[in-house]
């Protein structure tokens, strides 16, 4: 089992520095409303690709009282061995720095060879009935954790998208436009079959082993990225219909100001198996248990496909699920055999957890591990 055993936190958020010794247990964060729960679990989130569960820009992680630069630092327990990682500001504005083994990384991605990591938090609990650009970003961060370069390649084609509405703004070359569309493309190309490939084994993984009495089934599509097709075969058939589109759309993306088609575009449709009705249309705790147990059934799908069962971190999980649903959800944990990250307010939440889990008192930036 992999497992954070060292945990440290330089002028990060509200911690100018922090330390923790764990072991392969559970870790419960206790503290009040604004303590620093939340920012821990975000420190953590930065051991993967993308910008973290908050997904906030890399220069506002500092401390705001402090000189230093942000830095988060962890031991990783495997099977060969302790791992130890780092990621922190770079000078200026440049991208963030890896550190493994004392080394600089090539790519951020690199961590993903030792350690995956997911997440919940309260800001997702209207994610059914929320904007599908919330739903794509969950799809994206699902995908990640089997593919750690996904959120890169997401990364590159927004980039190329904002030239591409920049160029079409200045009424530029034609083809110039021709040569970011062409890039476009096969960055869409890389996106769309990553989401279709990883639905398919998801999908696939709860149908074969989500146990009706804990939480529901769900039934997950993806809506085509070219309207009226059922979805191409091959990647080349994709890149040529889009670049196709593109051109042919200019004048209306122009008069738009963005570009209308794309993975961009896209909505995960989830539907709720059991009551054979759209999430969207569940109650608040029934939306809840659906999220809980597709993050779980991604958990166990990464574990299969990759051998590294993810990190789990969820962000005030216990608050509103009643106490079947919450045993549910401890058994769950224990079953997939990782490390699992909760924070709360109220102790009683988390006594069912019992020796399985370590607590840790979390008041203004610092942390103290109850015995």
């Amino acid at each position: 089992m992999r497992y954070i055993s060292r945990l440290r936190l330089t002028a990060f958020r509200n911690y100018a520095a922090a330390a923790l010794d764990l072991d392969s247990r559970h870790v419960v964060l206790i503290g009040p409303n604004g303590a620093g729960k939340t920012n821990l679990l975000e420190a953590v989130s930065m051991l993967s690709p993308g910008r973290g569960l908050r997904r906030a820009p890399f220069e506002s992680l500092a401390n705001q009282g402090s000189d230093l630069p942000w830095a988060v630092a962890a031991t990783i327990e495997t099977d060969d061995g302790p791992v130890d990682i780092g990621t922190g500001a770079s000078p200026g504005d440049g991208p963030r720095r890896v550190r493994i083994n004392g080394a600089n990384a090539r790519s951020i991605e690199e961590m993903s060879a030792y350690l995956r990591v997911l997440w919940l938090t309260p800001a997702m609990d209207g994610l059914f009935s929320g904007p599908a650009s919330d739903r794509r970003r969950f799809l994206d961060r699902l995908v990640t954790t089997l593919i750690p370069g996904h959120s890169a390649a997401v990364s590159d084609f927004d980039k190329a998208m904002r030239q591409r509405n920049r160029l079409l703004e200045e009424n530029a070359d034609p083809l110039w436009l021709s040569a970011v569309e062409a890039q476009m493309a096969e960055l869409a190309a890389a996106i769309h079959f990553a989401r279709a490939d990883s639905l398919g084994h998801l999908e696939a993984l709860i149908e074969e082993t989500v146990d009706e009495g804990s939480f529901p089934k769900a039934h997950l599509s993806l809506h085509p990225v070219l309207e009226n097709e059922m979805g191409p075969a091959a990647s080349s058939v994709l890149e040529t219909a889009l670049r196709e589109e593109w051109s042919r759309s200019r004048a209306l993306d122009r008069a738009a100001g963005r570009t209308t088609l794309g993975p961009h575009r896209i909505d995960l449709e989830v539907y709720h198996a059991q009551k054979h009705m759209p999430a969207a249309l569940g109650s608040t705790g029934e939306q809840k248990a659906l999220l809980i147990g597709l993050v779980l059934a991604q958990a166990r799908l990464v574990a299969r496909m990759t051998g590294i069962t993810p990190f789990l971190l969820l962000d005030e999980i216990a608050a509103h699920l009643d106490s079947n649903r919450r045993a549910s959800l401890f058994a769950a944990l224990d079953n997939l055999g990782t490390q699992c990250f909760m924070t709360g307010t109220d102790p009683v939440l988390f006594e069912a957890l019992g020796r399985s889990a370590q607590v840790v008192a979390v008041r203004d930036g610092r942390l103290a591990l109850n015995p």
